[in-house]
Protein backbone atom coordinates (compact mmCIF):
# COMPACT_ATOMS: atom_id res chain seq x y z
CA UNK A 1 0.00 0.00 0.00
CA UNK A 2 2.95 2.75 1.22
CA UNK A 3 4.74 1.49 -2.20
CA UNK A 4 1.61 2.56 -4.30
CA UNK A 5 1.23 5.62 -2.74
CA UNK A 6 4.91 6.68 -3.56
CA UNK A 7 4.90 5.33 -7.03
CA UNK A 8 1.63 7.53 -7.61
CA UNK A 9 3.12 10.40 -5.50
CA UNK A 10 5.91 10.53 -7.74
CA UNK A 11 6.94 10.33 -11.12
CA UNK A 12 9.79 8.11 -13.01
CA UNK A 13 12.21 10.89 -12.71
CA UNK A 14 11.57 11.78 -9.28
CA UNK A 15 10.13 15.31 -10.60
CA UNK A 16 6.68 16.24 -10.95
CA UNK A 17 3.87 14.23 -8.40
CA UNK A 18 0.88 12.44 -10.14
CA UNK A 19 -1.44 15.14 -9.48
CA UNK A 20 1.03 17.75 -10.90
CA UNK A 21 1.08 15.51 -14.36
CA UNK A 22 -3.10 15.31 -14.17
CA UNK A 23 -3.22 18.93 -13.95
CA UNK A 24 -0.96 19.84 -16.61
CA UNK A 25 -2.85 16.91 -18.81
CA UNK A 26 -6.42 18.05 -17.73
CA UNK A 27 -5.77 21.94 -18.41
CA UNK A 28 -3.45 21.63 -21.16
CA UNK A 29 -5.41 23.01 -24.13
CA UNK A 30 -5.74 26.38 -21.84
CA UNK A 31 -2.11 26.72 -20.80
CA UNK A 32 -0.93 26.52 -24.02
CA UNK A 33 -3.83 29.05 -25.07
CA UNK A 34 -2.61 31.48 -22.27
CA UNK A 35 1.00 30.31 -22.49
CA UNK A 36 0.86 31.36 -26.92
CA UNK A 37 -1.05 34.76 -25.64
CA UNK A 38 1.48 35.94 -23.07
CA UNK A 39 4.39 35.07 -25.04
CA UNK A 40 3.19 37.33 -28.14
CA UNK A 41 1.63 39.75 -25.82
CA UNK A 42 5.49 40.71 -24.91
CA UNK A 43 6.88 40.22 -28.18
CA UNK A 44 4.02 42.87 -29.58
CA UNK A 45 5.07 45.08 -26.97
CA UNK A 46 8.74 44.85 -27.47
CA UNK A 47 8.24 45.30 -31.19
CA UNK A 48 5.56 48.13 -30.48
CA UNK A 49 8.16 49.70 -28.47
CA UNK A 50 11.13 49.94 -30.77
CA UNK A 51 8.50 50.86 -33.37
CA UNK A 52 7.03 53.46 -31.24
CA UNK A 53 10.54 55.24 -30.56
CA UNK A 54 11.42 54.82 -34.04
CA UNK A 55 8.72 57.29 -34.91
CA UNK A 56 9.59 59.73 -31.65
CA UNK A 57 12.68 60.08 -33.84
CA UNK A 58 11.56 61.09 -36.65
CA UNK A 59 10.13 63.96 -34.80
CA UNK A 60 12.91 64.76 -32.77
CA UNK A 61 11.43 63.31 -29.61
CA UNK A 62 13.70 61.77 -26.70
CA UNK A 63 12.92 58.13 -26.51
CA UNK A 64 10.59 56.14 -23.90
CA UNK A 65 11.79 53.29 -21.67
CA UNK A 66 10.35 50.31 -22.37
CA UNK A 67 7.96 50.02 -18.83
CA UNK A 68 6.95 53.74 -19.59
CA UNK A 69 5.65 52.64 -23.32
CA UNK A 70 3.44 50.07 -21.39
CA UNK A 71 1.13 52.83 -20.42
CA UNK A 72 0.79 54.66 -23.35
CA UNK A 73 -1.71 54.61 -26.00
CA UNK A 74 0.04 53.32 -28.76
CA UNK A 75 0.55 50.24 -26.78
CA UNK A 76 -3.23 50.08 -25.06
CA UNK A 77 -4.94 51.24 -28.48
CA UNK A 78 -2.66 48.38 -29.76
CA UNK A 79 -3.90 45.52 -27.62
CA UNK A 80 -7.36 46.62 -27.06
CA UNK A 81 -8.78 47.05 -30.40
CA UNK A 82 -7.58 43.43 -31.59
CA UNK A 83 -9.03 42.28 -28.13
CA UNK A 84 -12.56 44.15 -28.70
CA UNK A 85 -12.95 42.45 -32.17
CA UNK A 86 -11.96 38.87 -30.66
CA UNK A 87 -14.63 39.16 -27.86
CA UNK A 88 -16.73 40.90 -29.94
CA UNK A 89 -16.82 37.79 -32.46
CA UNK A 90 -17.35 34.89 -29.84
CA UNK A 91 -19.96 36.53 -27.76
CA UNK A 92 -21.63 36.71 -31.39
CA UNK A 93 -20.93 33.18 -32.10
CA UNK A 94 -22.07 32.20 -29.09
CA UNK A 95 -25.56 33.89 -29.06
CA UNK A 96 -25.85 33.11 -32.96
CA UNK A 97 -25.52 29.51 -32.46
CA UNK A 98 -27.89 29.24 -30.22
CA UNK A 99 -30.82 30.47 -32.81
CA UNK A 100 -29.36 29.86 -35.89
CA UNK A 101 -28.34 26.11 -38.27
CA UNK A 102 -26.10 25.59 -40.41
CA UNK A 103 -26.37 22.59 -42.20
CA UNK A 104 -23.78 20.15 -42.55
CA UNK A 105 -21.01 22.24 -40.40
CA UNK A 106 -19.85 21.09 -37.45
CA UNK A 107 -20.16 24.21 -35.41
CA UNK A 108 -23.59 24.16 -35.84
CA UNK A 109 -25.91 21.99 -33.45
CA UNK A 110 -27.90 19.76 -34.94
CA UNK A 111 -31.05 19.24 -37.40
CA UNK A 112 -33.75 19.78 -36.20
CA UNK A 113 -33.08 23.22 -34.21
CA UNK A 114 -34.15 21.99 -31.08
CA UNK A 115 -32.81 22.71 -27.25
CA UNK A 116 -31.28 20.31 -25.41
CA UNK A 117 -32.98 18.06 -22.79
CA UNK A 118 -29.88 19.31 -20.28
CA UNK A 119 -30.45 23.41 -20.82
CA UNK A 120 -33.34 23.12 -18.97
CA UNK A 121 -33.99 22.46 -14.80
CA UNK A 122 -36.05 20.28 -14.65
CA UNK A 123 -33.23 17.68 -16.16
CA UNK A 124 -31.17 18.98 -13.17
CA UNK A 125 -28.55 16.23 -11.31
CA UNK A 126 -27.20 16.21 -8.04
CA UNK A 127 -23.99 17.74 -9.09
CA UNK A 128 -25.16 20.39 -11.63
CA UNK A 129 -24.31 23.47 -10.90
CA UNK A 130 -25.95 25.59 -8.06
CA UNK A 131 -27.50 28.37 -9.93
CA UNK A 132 -29.34 25.63 -11.66
CA UNK A 133 -30.86 24.09 -8.42
CA UNK A 134 -31.84 27.39 -7.07
CA UNK A 135 -33.52 28.52 -9.99
CA UNK A 136 -34.94 32.17 -10.36
CA UNK A 137 -32.68 34.49 -11.44
CA UNK A 138 -29.50 33.30 -10.79
CA UNK A 139 -30.46 30.70 -13.12
CA UNK A 140 -31.43 33.47 -15.69
CA UNK A 141 -28.28 35.03 -15.78
CA UNK A 142 -26.50 31.68 -15.39
CA UNK A 143 -28.39 29.83 -18.61
CA UNK A 144 -27.11 33.50 -20.65
CA UNK A 145 -23.68 33.45 -19.02
CA UNK A 146 -21.06 32.65 -21.10
CA UNK A 147 -22.09 34.96 -23.99
CA UNK A 148 -22.93 37.62 -20.97
CA UNK A 149 -19.15 37.42 -20.14
CA UNK A 150 -18.01 37.22 -23.41
CA UNK A 151 -19.96 40.83 -24.31
CA UNK A 152 -18.58 42.32 -21.16
CA UNK A 153 -15.02 41.61 -22.38
CA UNK A 154 -15.71 43.25 -25.35
CA UNK A 155 -17.77 46.22 -23.87
CA UNK A 156 -14.51 47.43 -21.79
CA UNK A 157 -12.13 46.29 -24.71
CA UNK A 158 -14.49 49.01 -26.72
CA UNK A 159 -13.65 51.49 -23.78
CA UNK A 160 -9.73 50.68 -23.55
CA UNK A 161 -9.11 50.68 -27.11
CA UNK A 162 -11.18 54.55 -27.00
CA UNK A 163 -9.17 55.33 -24.24
CA UNK A 164 -5.79 54.27 -25.70
CA UNK A 165 -6.70 55.53 -29.38
CA UNK A 166 -7.43 58.99 -27.67
CA UNK A 167 -4.20 58.90 -26.18
CA UNK A 168 -2.57 58.05 -29.01
CA UNK A 169 -4.28 60.17 -31.35
CA UNK A 170 -3.15 63.50 -29.18
CA UNK A 171 -0.05 62.52 -29.21
CA UNK A 172 0.24 62.09 -33.17
CA UNK A 173 -1.34 65.42 -32.98
CA UNK A 174 0.67 67.23 -31.01
CA UNK A 175 4.31 65.80 -32.42
CA UNK A 176 2.74 67.05 -35.98
CA UNK A 177 1.39 69.99 -35.29
CA UNK A 178 0.91 71.21 -32.22
CA UNK A 179 -2.94 70.42 -32.27
CA UNK A 180 -4.81 70.80 -29.04
CA UNK A 181 -5.82 67.48 -27.77
CA UNK A 182 -9.53 66.42 -28.39
CA UNK A 183 -11.63 64.07 -25.63
CA UNK A 184 -12.81 60.22 -25.78
CA UNK A 185 -15.87 61.11 -26.89
CA UNK A 186 -14.44 63.45 -29.82
CA UNK A 187 -12.66 60.69 -30.94
CA UNK A 188 -15.30 58.15 -31.15
CA UNK A 189 -16.96 60.27 -33.44
CA UNK A 190 -13.66 60.07 -35.94
CA UNK A 191 -13.24 57.55 -38.91
CA UNK A 192 -9.69 57.01 -37.36
CA UNK A 193 -11.78 54.93 -34.58
CA UNK A 194 -13.76 53.12 -36.82
CA UNK A 195 -11.64 52.03 -39.57
CA UNK A 196 -9.43 50.63 -36.43
CA UNK A 197 -12.50 48.86 -35.57
CA UNK A 198 -14.29 47.58 -38.79
CA UNK A 199 -10.63 46.57 -40.29
CA UNK A 200 -10.65 44.01 -37.43
CA UNK A 201 -14.31 43.08 -36.77
CA UNK A 202 -14.64 42.23 -40.62
CA UNK A 203 -11.70 39.73 -40.73
CA UNK A 204 -13.03 38.03 -37.09
CA UNK A 205 -16.66 37.33 -38.84
CA UNK A 206 -14.67 36.02 -41.96
CA UNK A 207 -12.29 33.52 -39.76
CA UNK A 208 -15.85 32.30 -38.23
CA UNK A 209 -17.87 32.00 -41.58
CA UNK A 210 -14.82 30.19 -43.12
CA UNK A 211 -14.76 28.02 -40.22
CA UNK A 212 -18.68 27.40 -39.98
CA UNK A 213 -18.19 26.38 -44.22
CA UNK A 214 -15.35 24.53 -44.38
CA UNK A 215 -16.32 22.13 -41.62
CA UNK A 216 -18.83 20.76 -43.64
CA UNK A 217 -16.66 19.73 -46.18
CA UNK A 218 -13.33 19.51 -44.96
CA UNK A 219 -11.96 17.47 -41.63
CA UNK A 220 -9.40 17.47 -39.00
CA UNK A 221 -8.56 14.58 -37.61
CA UNK A 222 -9.33 13.93 -34.11
CA UNK A 223 -10.44 17.91 -32.97
CA UNK A 224 -13.85 18.32 -31.76
CA UNK A 225 -13.85 21.70 -34.02
CA UNK A 226 -14.18 18.79 -36.84
CA UNK A 227 -16.75 16.00 -37.55
CA UNK A 228 -15.17 12.73 -37.58
CA UNK A 229 -13.86 11.86 -40.62
CA UNK A 230 -16.31 9.09 -41.70
CA UNK A 231 -19.33 11.73 -41.46
CA UNK A 232 -21.29 12.36 -44.25
CA UNK A 233 -21.20 16.55 -45.71
CA UNK A 234 -24.75 16.47 -44.90
CA UNK A 235 -24.59 15.43 -41.38
CA UNK A 236 -25.12 18.59 -38.91
CA UNK A 237 -23.18 19.25 -35.49
CA UNK A 238 -19.98 17.33 -34.07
Amino acid sequence: MGRQLVEEETSADGGKTATEHHWLRDNALAVSMFGAFLVFLVLQSIFGWHAHNEELAQFGAAPQGYLSYLGTGHFAEAVFENWESEFLQMGGYVLLTAYLVQRGSSESKPEPDTDRPEDYARNAKRDSPWPVRVGGVALVLYRNSLSIALFLIFGASFVLHLLGGTAEHNEQQALESGAAPISAWQFLGTSDFWFQSMQNWQSEFLAVGALVVLSVFLRQHGSPESKPVTTPHHETGS
